[in-house]
């Protein structure tokens, strides 16, 4: 079964194991998937499929079928295309891809500062991969595809070429918004904006 865990009213998250891993040693192969209730959407982003059918998380998802999927990066290739056709969701994602990356389905494209129905925003982390992180008002939280990670329960922000010139910046924007949560892919999924605080403080990850 997946590791479930409930972060805010109408906020929680899966984990689990990526079939597609292959022994990246920026990453041990588990990923956190989201799932978000707002302005009457309900909203998975980077969605994976739990392997049994029997698993909470498909129960959960029953109950709150989801009307959007939402690709936060473009090789964050996931299952949105069988989440689109199993309950008939619409697709958003990046509008630049790398090649092989594109999902077999048609995207509405997100950029920085694209409000997604529902309420949802999209920010720019200044790390240069087309990545857009999602702020989540009704929950106060952020959502990172890549952008940060914890690989040892710290919560870091994911190395980059100009980090001190362009991501540094775009993070220390986010502070303007009042958030309380922050989900990352990889690594401990759920921190506080302390933890986001001390982030800014530290080296990029990989030192």
């Amino acid at each position: 079964m997946t590791e479930i865990r409930d972060v805010a009213p109408g906020l929680w998250t899966w984990r689990l194991a990526h079939p597609d891993y292959r022994g990246d040693p920026e990453w041990d192969g588990t990923v956190t998937c989201t799932c978000v209730e707002s302005g009457g959407e309900v909203a998975v982003l980077d969605p994976l499929e739990p392997p049994s059918p029997d698993d909470e998380v498909w129960r959960r998802l029953e109950a709150r079928p989801p009307t959007l999927v939402v690709m936060l990066k473009p090789d964050h290739r996931r299952h949105e295309v069988s989440f689109v056709r199993r309950y008939g969701a619409r697709a958003y994602g990046p509008c630049l891809f790398f090649e092989g990356d594109a999902p077999e389905i048609e995207l509405q494209p997100i950029t920085r500062g694209s409000e997604l129905p529902g309420g949802l925003r999209a920010l720019w982390d200044g790390r240069g991969q087309v990545e857009t992180p999602l702020w989540l008002p009704a929950q106060r939280a952020l959502v990172f595809a890549d952008g940060m990670t914890a690989p040892d329960g710290e919560l870091r922000i994911w190395a980059s070429p100009e980090h001190e010139r362009w991501a540094l910046p775009a993070f220390r924007a986010m502070l303007e918004l009042p958030f309380e949560h922050v989900i990352v892919s990889h690594g401990e999924p759920v921190h506080d904006r302390a933890a986001f605080e001390r982030a800014l403080e530290l080296p990029a990850w990989p030192d």
